[in-house]
This record gives structure tokens, sequence and C-alpha cells, in this order.
């Protein structure tokens, strides 16, 4: 897989396709520009060889139509604020408006078309949608880490047109962290994997036990696990069809010498809402009527020693329903412990990226990946169809 830097991209048209799927508040305004500032590398980079340079994103699921809540103009601007020099923006991705608008770039310039999924071909993967796509640009650039795991046409179908392609500088470093925590990692090797179900994430665990020296579980999933070892959970969120999903994951982790870590207790509430008294309880003794919504004080300790003596750390998903107040308190912990920890840490997913930043531990994390389902998907140990559209 080449990257910009090996492609003669001076005074070239330079399609990067990045992710400016940005959050939004109700009067259009962008609420967190991460996204953009990821991307500024590659972007400048191409910029300070005279390419004219063509930004591609998609923005939220319109399904196929023109959306005007959904456009990158917001995009256009902030990027431009970062650069300090105007964007052009383009109010099409093909057909005439985007012919026009890239034929009238002077080097050095930077324009951003509009939402690629107001046309239904983006997500179908369509071929000639990506033809019309490629014949924008002389090269192509995917730096759009977190979309790689999609088989979309400005991801995948858009090399079959495009005269060279190549990664951009984001992508290298997503591929980089993986790299170096699953090819020769530092041990005591400790995955810390929580979220709501463990169904999305069965994939995700198996792979893990082939390399970790340690499982830390947290989140709802776990009430899976504390279930399969015939606790009762009272109202707690519980899987019941996938019990047999964590027997299996017990039994390999028990077969390759794995820890495999799961709350001894944990923080229960008769309500899930903002306000609610939550009461610290053994795993064994949740009554009737709670809910486990977070793990104990004493489980937080028992994950922070495993994270203290580790040498890698990779971490996906809450421990408990971060998004309530009462029930953050699990998840900042683990925030801070992963951040204490000396380890090589790798972050990655929504929530969690969200829980390093709250905690004010981000610039402690070795690196925090762009992605929520491709960070999975690598964890699961796929070959991203973004990236193998490079090769």
């Amino acid at each position: 897989m080449k990257t910009i830097r090996d492609i003669d991209i001076e005074n070239k048209r330079v399609f990067i396709r990045v992710d400016f799927n940005l959050p939004m508040d109700g009067q259009g305004n962008i609420t967190d520009d991460t996204r953009i500032k990821t991307v500024l590398e590659t972007i400048e980079f191409a910029r300070d060889k005279n390419a004219r340079v063509i930004l591609a994103s998609h923005m939220g699921r319109p399904k196929g139509k023109s959306a005007s809540g959904l456009s990158l103009l917001p995009a256009a601007r902030r990027v431009g604020e970062l650069l300090g020099q105007p964007v052009l923006f383009i109010d099409d991705c093909i057909g005439e408006s985007a012919q026009a608008g890239v034929a009238s770039m002077a080097p050095g310039e930077v324009a951003l078309l509009e939402n690629l999924r107001f046309h239904p071909g983006e997500t179908e993967n369509n071929d000639a949608f990506a033809k019309e796509l490629a014949s924008l640009c002389d090269v192509y650039i995917n730096d759009a880490f977190a979309v790689s795991h999609r088989e979309n046409a400005s991801v995948c179908a858009i090399t079959k047109h495009a005269p060279v392609f190549g990664a951009g500088f984001l992508i290298e470093r997503e591929l980089g962290w993986h790299k170096k925590a699953f090819k020769n990692p530092k041990r005591p090797f400790v995955a810390l994997v929580g979220g709501a179900k463990i169904s999305g994430k069965i994939e995700a665990l198996k792979r893990l036990l082939e390399t970790v020296d340690a499982l830390i579980i947290g989140g709802a999933m776990a009430n899976v696990f504390l279930k399969s070892k015939g606790y009762e959970l009272g109202k707690s969120m519980v899987d019941d069809h996938c019990l047999d999903m964590a027997r299996s994951v017990i039994k390999i982790a028990g077969n390759r010498g794995v820890d495999l870590l799961i709350p001894v207790d944990v923080a229960v509430a008769q309500r899930l809402e903002a306000g609610a008294t939550a009461k610290n309880v053994l795993a064994n003794e949740i009554p009737t009527d709670g809910m486990a919504l977070d793990i104990g004080l004493e489980t937080s300790g028992m994950y922070a020693k495993a994270l203290g003596g580790a040498g890698t750390i990779v971490w996906n998903g809450p421990m408990g329903v971060f998004e309530c107040e009462p029930f953050s308190r699990g998840t900042l912990d683990m925030a801070r412990s992963v951040a204490d920890s000396g380890a090589f840490t790798v972050v990655g997913g929504g929530e969690t990226n969200a829980a390093v930043n709250r905690a004010g531990v981000a610039e402690k994390i070795s690196y925090i990946s762009t992605g929520g389902g491709a960070f999975l998907a690598l964890l699961e140990g796929k070959i991203l169809p973004g990236v193998a559209a490079l090769a």
C-alpha cells in the first residue's frame, strides 16, 4: 500500500476521502472538529505540493437524497479557518457543478464537495458513481479510516478508476497502532472491553483471547457473564440469547490461560435516569427491583490494579451507562487508570474517546482512534475493504 508521500502529487488534482461526519447542534454549528484536525496533516501536505486538493465526505444518513441539514458547507468553513485560507465549497460531488468547480481551482487551493450520500451510488458502492468521482482527479487518497470498513463508492470502487491511489497519514497512523499493539506487544497485554451488547463484539473478544494476557469486561455485556455464572440480575439489561457466547469466552480464556476479569460488585438503581440514587452491591446480591448500571467500587480497584501492571492496553466500550451522570464513575475511573498505567495505550469508539476527554486525560493516551466500527473491525482481525482497495 502506497501512502501520499510515495506518490508524485506536485501540481496534480488530488481527491482526498475524509470523514467530516461532524456532530452539530440545533443551529447548525459544529460542536467538535476533531475529525477535521486529524486529517489536516494530509491536506496541508498536498496543498504544499501545489496540488489542487479536492476533499470529499459523507454527513449523516440522507438516504440518497439532498437534505439541507446535512450539508457540508459548515465543514468547508471550519476547514478554511483551520488552514488559514478560504476553502471552495462545491454544491455537488459529481456532474457539471463538480467538474466546473474543480476546473476553476488554482494550484494549492482546497475545495470540499457536497455530501457524497446525497447520491444513492455512494452507499451502493456503485461503479458508475465511483467513475464520476474519479474523473475529478489525477490521484486518489483515502484518509477516512472511520468509514474504511464500509464498501462505499468513494472508499472502494473509486480505486478501479483513479489513475493512482494511496493512503493518507491518518490511515497510516491507524494501521500503525494496530501493528504495534498486536504484532509484538509489550506485555502484559490487557484488553478492556465494555459496551451494551456482547453479540456485537463476540468476534473481537475471541480474537483478543488469541493475543492478550488479560481480558477485562464491563458495561451491560458484563451482565451476560454474571448471569452465565448463575447470578440473579434483577431488572438489569441482559441478552439471554448470548449466554452461550459468554460461556464460550470463559472456556476459551481458561484453555489459553488468559486472566478474565468480570465485575465482583456493581452500582445499581431502580431507575435509569439522571439524579437516580445509585447503590453499590455485590454482583451476586443485585436486588430484584434493581438494575446494574455501572461497575462497582471494588471492581474499579481490581481493574485498575490489572491495568497498572500492563505493558499494552487496548480499550473499547464504557463500563456503565456513561452518558447518565450517576453511572459514569466506573468509566471515568478506567480512563484515569489507563492514562496512568505507563503502558502503550490505544482507545477507540465514540463513548470511550469521550470518556478520556471528559476525564481530562486524552493527552496521556498513546493513541486515540478515530474509528468506531472500523476500530472494532481491526480488533476482530478483519481486513478493512477500504484498506484492501489501496493494495
